[in-house]
């Protein structure tokens, strides 16, 4: 779900909207079979299996699909790294620091949706075009054959999981682009092919972990307490952050908040998320690796304003 878009992203596409650790709410967490696959770029059966090979979109020398092949990983890996790591704060364990990507065991069974140039790959790549943005996706049934989704190590969303069982969750991720291409058009394209994967695969519910720089929640007061107050899930959709994790949100009155200096002090990811129609969850998590104070996002696909459908929809622009 990232620092942040660019219509104004620094660091990634909408906040790293990003899983934590295991659970559908479940304990456990892909193995280490899982993990030296990733670091191969590698992918379990089960996240192959079902793949389609065709794009997704494209706009001009843009195009968005899933990745293909274990080098395609390797690429997105390299990218999370050069963003988070070498742009952004975040702080490697030895093995990614020596592979120089971003790297964890999740990798092998999520959906990597790439949005690659194809007029930039002469000379850097060879005849393969660049991976200039990708998004990890994971899909509930694999999550549940796994050990769980990531965002469990964060947030309680086993409650809110089986309070929607006939629903179909999906997790979005470690999303981040190039900065050369932090602009709309990247935006459209890969929220195009989110909504094309949601399609495809009958999702219902986006969930993830958006973020706000700093670890100091009292210099956070403002937009925390706004989101707290204006944009916090009704109880249907509530999920609070883990027991041991939990900050708290609710550092101003209402009364006291200016909304439009609140706005402004919100990461844009945050903002796009909030037009689109998602909750916020029940309090905040620091994430010290990453530098950032983190909020659970929930979007129900039915809850996604038409019109910024719309802004997603790449099929009448010239290829």
């Amino acid at each position: 779900m990232a620092r942040r878009d660019n219509l104004h992203l620094p660091r990634s596409l909408f906040g790293r909207f990003r899983p934590a650790h295991a659970g559908t709410g479940a304990a456990g967490a892909p193995n280490l079979i899982s993990t030296l696959q990733a670091y191969g770029g590698l992918q379990a059966w089960a996240a192959r299996a079902h793949r389609p090979a065709q794009s997704l979109g494209r706009i001009g020398t843009l195009e968005v699909r899933l990745a293909q092949t274990a080098a395609e990983v390797r690429q997105a890996q390299k990218l999370r790294y050069r963003v988070f790591y070498q742009e952004g704060s975040a702080i490697p364990n030895p093995g990614r620091l020596f592979a120089r990507r971003d790297v964890d065991a999740y990798d092998a069974i999520c959906d990597h949706l790439l949005v690659l140039d194809h007029g930039a790959g002469a000379g850097q790549h060879g005849n393969r075009p660049a991976v200039v943005g990708t998004y990890r996706l994971l899909r509930q049934s694999l999550a549940e054959e796994y050990g769980g989704f990531y965002t469990a190590g964060e947030f309680e969303i086993g409650e809110l999981i089986a309070r929607h069982a006939n629903l179909q969750f999906l997790e979005l991720g470690r999303s981040c682009v190039l900065a050369p291409y932090r602009n709309k058009r990247t935006v459209e394209l890969l929220w195009h092919g989110i909504h094309a994967y949601v399609m495809q695969n009958r999702c219902d519910v986006m969930i993830g972990c958006a973020s706000l720089d700093g670890t100091e929640p009292k210099q956070l007061a403002l937009p925390l307490s706004f989101l707290h107050h204006y944009a916090r899930a009704p109880e249907a959709w509530r999920a609070r952050a883990l027991p041991a994790r939990y900050v708290e949100m609710n550092r101003m009155s209402k009364e006291t908040i200016d909304p439009k200096a609140a706005l402004r002090a919100l990461p844009p990811l945050v903002k796009g998320y909030l037009r689109l129609g998602a909750y916020i969850g029940d309090g905040a998590v620091i994430d010290h690796e990453f530098g950032t104070t983190d909020v659970l996002i929930v979007l129900p696909v039915s809850a996604i304003k038409q019109r910024y459908l719309e802004h997603f929809d790449v099929s009448r622009r010239a290829a």
